[in-house]
C-alpha cells in the first residue's frame, strides 16, 4: 500500500493538515505557552505587590518633613524636661541654684549637706538638708522662688525656730529637706546614683 500524501484525495491531505496544525498548536500552547503565561502571572502577582508597596512608600515619603518636624519638636520638648527632671545628679549645679535663691530671697545658707540617695523605678530622689538664717518674709520669698525654679524641688521637713539673738535681718533659723530628683534611665544608670 502506498502511502504517499500526493497521492492522496484532497480532503485527506486537507484533514492531515488540519490535523498537524492543531496538534502543533496544542504543542506550542501546552509546553510552551501555558508555563509563560503561569510565569507571566506570577510575575503580574509581585508587580502588583510592588505597585503597592511603592504607593505606600511614596506617602510615608511625603510625611517624611512632617515626621522630622514632630521628633524635633519631640527633642526639644525632651530637652525641657531634662531641665526638670535631669538624668545625673549635679551637686555643685544644685548647691549654686539653691545658693542663688536665697542670696535672692535675703537668706544665708548655713548648712547643705546630702542625704543618701533613695532609688525607685523610674527616678532617684536626692534629698538635701539645708539650714537657713533670716526672716519670715525672706523664707516665704525662698519658697515662692523655689516653686518656680525649672528643676523639680520639694520642700519638706520645715523647722523654724526663733533666734535667740535676733537682728532685723535674721530673726529666724530654718531647717528642712530639700528633695530633688534624677531620672533613671533604664539603658545606662545615672552617675552617681547608687542601688
Amino acid at each position: 500500500m502506498d502511502l504517499s500524501l500526493n497521492k492522496q484525495p484532497w480532503y485527506v491531505q486537507a484533514g492531515l493538515f488540519v490535523a498537524l496544525a492543531i496538534g502543533g498548536v496544542a504543542a506550542f500552547y501546552y509546553f510552551y505557552a501555558t508555563p509563560v503565561m503561569a510565569e507571566q502571572a506570577t510575575q503580574q502577582t509581585q508587580i502588583d505587590a510592588l505597585k503597592a508597596a511603592n504607593r505606600k512608600a511614596m506617602t510615608v515619603a511625603g510625611k517624611l518633613s512632617q515626621f522630622r518636624a514632630q521628633v524635633a519638636d519631640l527633642q526639644k520638648q525632651l530637652d525641657r524636661l531634662r531641665a526638670v527632671l535631669p538624668e545625673e545628679k549635679d551637686f555643685g549645679d544644685l548647691l549654686r541654684s539653691l545658693q542663688t535663691l536665697a542670696m535672692q530671697s535675703n537668706l544665708t545658707i548655713r548648712l547643705f549637706t546630702p542625704a543618701p540617695v533613695v532609688v525607685k523605678p523610674m527616678h532617684a530622689e536626692w534629698p538635701i538638708n539645708v539650714e537657713l538664717d533670716g526672716t519670715y518674709h525672706n523664707l516665704g520669698m525662698f519658697f515662692d522662688r523655689i516653686s518656680r525654679f525649672s528643676r523639680i524641688i520639694n520642700v519638706g521637713g520645715v523647722r523654724i525656730r526663733a533666734k535667740d539673738k535676733p537682728d532685723p535681718n535674721s530673726s529666724i533659723q530654718v531647717a528642712l529637706v530639700a528633695t530633688t530628683f534624677v531620672l533613671i534611665d533604664a539603658a545606662k544608670p545615672a552617675a552617681g546614683v547608687t542601688k
